[in-house]
């Protein structure tokens, strides 16, 4: 064996092994960056807000919309049925309505327990009381109606869940929550804050991305046939089918917009020349969402979520006019 031969042999497991720490160090600080806990109020703030709007607005046709009873909208009996033959362990309100029962409890006096308790639960998150409790609760009991509702339910109802999934698991409390003020809980790790508000950065981009590809894909939207179809279609029809005529020529040019917009989101939310523009740019498709088509809920819950996963750089960006001192 040539003397020479050991010491670069060395020298090249020395490298590689510097290559893989490498690696791994920028991995665990992409993973694990030091974060503040406002992502965190936000969340917290922006879905007890989501959920108790949600219960307000169905206050009036909750047992309507989940009764099981043949007066029901859609029995709930049959959406369930459905659930059933996809899996027996779909969470659903037939399984609180029927503790109810071995309780002596009706089922319409069940149901109206489950919509206050759900809306109790979103006055806690709101204010920051009881967090982790009132999150698993609102998560659970917003699973059930939506799983027991499933015909009724869209976007807006998943990502809600969604939101609610991540605040049960989040890294409570946060400065602004009545439990830290009035138990004076310590706050947690901020690298622990910043895995948390990652893995939601991350899916974020993941529903942004494959939203627009899959628009991407079909011509109507190219050619504004989709606009036109959501801003016509009842119950979404806000603004009047003549008026929506008259500006055909722009609707192209905002299905278009939407491509653009979703499926560059990942591309351009990350690096900090871009990232400004383009979050003002979602959340004022979201918000004109909200307005043209009836879906304020559905604007909402979007708006918090881009604003939990990435408000720290919005914030510190509108503070400073120096591009630079906006972090990765």
């Amino acid at each position: 064996m040539s003397t020479t031969s050991v010491p670069y042999r060395n020298r090249q497991s020395i490298e590689a092994l510097s290559a893989v720490t490498g690696l791994r160090q920028r991995l665990l600080a992409f993973l694990f960056p030091a974060a503040s806990d406002s992502w965190l109020s936000i969340l917290r703030i922006g879905l007890g807000l989501q959920v108790g709007l949600y219960c307000l607005s169905l206050r009036g046709d909750w047992s309507y919309i989940f009764s099981a009873s043949s007066s029901a909208l859609i029995s709930r009996e049959l959406m369930e049925g459905i659930l059933n033959a996809q899996s027996h362990l779909i969470p659903r309100l037939g399984w609180l309505v029927g503790i109810g029962e071995r309780l002596g409890v009706s089922e319409g006096a069940a149901l109206w327990t489950v919509w206050a308790a759900l809306l109790i639960a979103a006055c806690c998150l709101l204010v920051g009381l009881f967090c982790r409790a009132a999150a698993i609760t609102a998560w659970l009991l917003h699973l059930c109606a939506v799983e027991s509702g499933g015909l009724l339910t869209y976007g807006m109802d998943n990502f809600t869940t969604i939101g609610l999934f991540y605040l049960m698991l989040a890294p409570f409390p946060d400065r602004y929550a009545l439990d830290r003020k009035l138990r004076s809980l310590p706050l947690k790790d901020q690298q622990l804050h910043g895995f948390w508000r990652r893995v939601l950065q991350l899916h974020v981009c993941a529903i942004y991305f494959f939203s627009g590809l899959t628009k991407c894909l079909g011509a109507e939207w190219w050619n504004g046939e989709s606009v036109w179809r959501a801003l016509t279609r009842a119950p979404f029809n806000v603004i009047p089918a003549e008026r929506i005529l008259s500006w055909s020529g722009v609707l192209p040019i905002a299905g278009i917009a939407i491509c653009v917009l979703e499926t560059g989101y990942v591309f351009f939310i990350w690096p900090r020349n871009t990232r400004f523009i383009w979050l003002l740019a979602i959340l004022g498709m979201h918000l004109a969402i909200g307005l043209t088509m009836g879906l304020y809920l559905f604007a909402l819950i979007m708006i918090v979520l881009n604003l939990a996963a990435f408000a720290s750089e919005f914030l510190k960006y509108l503070a400073s006019p120096d591009l630079t001192a906006v972090p990765h």
